[in-house]
């Protein structure tokens, strides 16, 4: 069940390519279907699944696991985590940037898949009935409209036929397939690797450039490495090894032969694979399957948000937890809604799936040698390999995926800057975040004291105390909360009981609920109360009240008041400490901006909003 759940989760992505894949590797350069160039194409394809997939990620990659967690940010967390060596923070920032901008390109991903892969679906209505061409465009908007509007359900709900459907459609791939190779069985000499290597020989730099449009089988890579911690690494490699894997082969080889013995058949060698009666229940279930293709990416975008708030590279928005049993099962309705927008704008502006592929694939590339650099240092560090070993295992993945990344650099200028531009806008943004974050941290500490220091004042100075019990929220774990200050300055009171929160995310996916609290009692009655989560978390004030009980520290919720601080950012310019690195005028606007617009920390934490006090704090940043 694990492995029929992980077919129609993760093989999404990849499990769509036919669609367009094969006949972009001639339609876009203009290479004759001669029989030497379909074999050394379909070579080409079949090697490239087999190394990228097969080796690369199968036995390499997802053995990168942040306790059963992939993707590339968890990835990015294990590697900087590794680092043991004298220059740790120079490594540690390398593998951070890295990171960061491998996630923010799988946001352009994000973004592309669901408009190629719907739009090449309905395409094949052409097909079965050339009187509704002007109805794709329509038709294709309507699904994704629904796509979107179904996001809010949950994965869990909408997710109960993904596994079925894509088993049928597999199937379907594989049954295509076959029926094709019995028409020319001569078609398997592309398994032999000596034909891809003729292709290169034969058509030059020509031939270099339609890896761009190869690598289109295998885009869904790091969704199915993003997607080990919702079923394991075994489910995942039974469903590939078993059913993805010689589905797809079957079902490219058939297409070959179709151009083997029908080179205009070129034009959409996929539909026309299939009977003239099959083309119409075809079409459906390829819609169907590409609307499960970009679930994945859809609910991975999801996942790296989440993960992005809790690594502190995004402010807090708003998470729905769809699903009271999995906590991956989340709905980020500012993001969907954001995913929409764009979706709707590519598909209106590049009009056909052919106009789509020339921009798709550069991210994807550029995301895939990113994630061979960070599982280099993870194999150095982690899993102590010697340089040799891991420089000439990595050091072949690195010259592979440079080889698609250059390939698919001309594919820039023809749309693919829209993948890049949206990479580089999310990396814009994350590191603003990260950057003004540190700087307000680093302006709140110097308002604040040390808490032994604040507890010494206490003992020495009384303040009058107040029944009832005080949660101050702090990002330092060793300071006291500026609110905190303000309210002994100007109110001269202290509840009977205080507690100063700080809530850290570990570079871990998950916390166990032994090290979720630690708590100090400064002095009587003054505690220090720091919460862990992984960045698979979101967390929670009711989870956290509770775990303080099961260390005897009882917080009666109804007499408790939340206080929290409301900073308004105040951009300067040349502001900057002697000796800081700050960041440019209209980089701090923009992180006001961010900051004013984040959800407050009342809905983020799940706050009672009626026991929550906001002090408000001016900082020039």
């Amino acid at each position: 069940m694990l492995s029929l759940g992980a077919l129609g989760v993760v093989f999404g992505d990849i499990g769509t390519s036919p669609l367009y894949a094969l006949r972009e590797c001639f339609g876009e350069y203009g290479l004759a279907p001669t029989p030497d160039n379909v074999i050394g194409i379909l070579s080409l394809i079949f090697w490239t699944l087999i190394a990228v997939i097969c080796v690369k990620y199968m036995v390499f990659v997802m053995r990168a696991d942040n306790k059963g967690e992939g993707g590339i940010l968890s990835l990015m967390a294990l590697a900087v985590r590794s680092q043991h060596t004298k220059d740790i923070t120079r490594r540690r920032w390398i593998m951070t940037t890295l990171g960061l901008f491998g996630a923010a390109l799988l946001y352009g991903d994000g973004v592309i898949t669901p408009a190629i892969s719907v739009l090449s679906a309905m395409e094949g209505l052409t097909y079965a009935a050339p009187q509704f061409k002007p109805f794709i465009i329509p038709l294709t908007v309507f699904v994704i409209n629904a796509l979107f509007l179904l996001q809010k359900y949950g994965t869990g709900r909408i997710g109960v036929i993904f596994g079925p459907v894509l088993l049928l459609w597999f199937i379907a791939l594989a049954l295509l397939g076959i029926n094709g190779i019995a028409t020319n069985p001569h078609i398997f000499e592309a398994l032999l690797p000596h034909h891809a290597f003729e292709f290169f020989y034969r058509n030059g730099w020509h031939g270099f450039i339609v890896l761009g449009s190869v690598f289109l089988v295998v885009t869904g890579g790091e969704a199915l490495y993003a997607d080990m911690g919702h079923f394991g690494k075994q489910p995942i490699r039974v469903s590939w090894f078993f059913v993805a894997l010689p589905a797809l082969v079957l079902n490219y080889f058939g297409q070959g032969a179709l151009l083997l013995n029908n080179p205009e058949a070129v034009s959409n060698p996929f539909y026309l694979l299939a009977p003239q009666w099959a083309t119409l229940p075809l079409v459906v279930l390829a819609t169907m399957s590409a609307a499960i293709a970009s679930q994945a990416l859809i609910s991975g975008v999801f996942s790296i948000t989440r993960q992005a708030i809790q690594l502190g590279f995004c402010p807090r928005i708003s998470i729905v937890h769809t699903s009271s049993q999995e906590i991956g099962q989340i709905y980020v309705p500012a993001i969907n809604w954001a995913l929409f927008v764009g979706v709707i704008w590519l598909v209106l502006t590049f009009q056909t799936s052919s106009n789509l592929a020339a921009a798709y694939g550069i991210a994807v590339t550029a995301t895939m040698v990113i994630t061979t650099i960070l599982a280099y240092e993870v194999a150095r560090q982690k899993w102590n390999w010697s340089f040799g070993k891991a420089a000439s295992i990595f050091g072949i993945f690195f010259i592979m995926d440079m080889a698609f990344f250059t390939a698919n650099v001309r594919k820039i200028t023809h749309g693919g800057w829209v993948p890049l531009a949206i990479g580089a806008l999310i990396y814009l943004l994350m590191t603003t975040w990260q950057k003004g974050r540190q700087i307000l941290f680093r302006r709140l500490k110097e308002r604040s004291m040390p808490i032994e220091d604040f507890c010494q004042q206490l003992l020495r100075e009384p303040p009058l105390r107040v029944p009832g019990t005080a949660v101050y929220m702090s990002g330092d774990p060793w300071g006291v909360p500026v609110p905190l200050l303000h309210n002994l300055k100007h109110n001269k009171v202290l509840h009977q009981r205080v507690a100063i929160l700080t809530i850290q995310t570990k570079e871990v996916p998950f916390v166990t609920k032994r090290e979720r609290i630690s708590i100090q009692e400064v002095i009587p009655n003054i505690y220090r109360i720091i919460a862990n989560y992984g960045f698979m978390e979101t967390p929670k004030m009711k989870h956290i009240l509770e775990a303080c009980r099961s260390q005897d520290i009882n917080f009666n919720v109804t007499e408790t008041t939340f206080v929290l601080g409301r900073e308004t950012i105040i951009a300067e310019k040349g502001d900057a400490r002697p000796g800081e690195v700050g960041m440019s005028l209209w980089r701090e606007r923009l992180f006001a901006v961010m900051s004013k617009n984040a959800q407050r920390p009342t809905a983020f934490f799940r706050i009672p909003p009626n026991q929550v006090i906001e002090v408000g704090i001016q900082v020039e940043i």
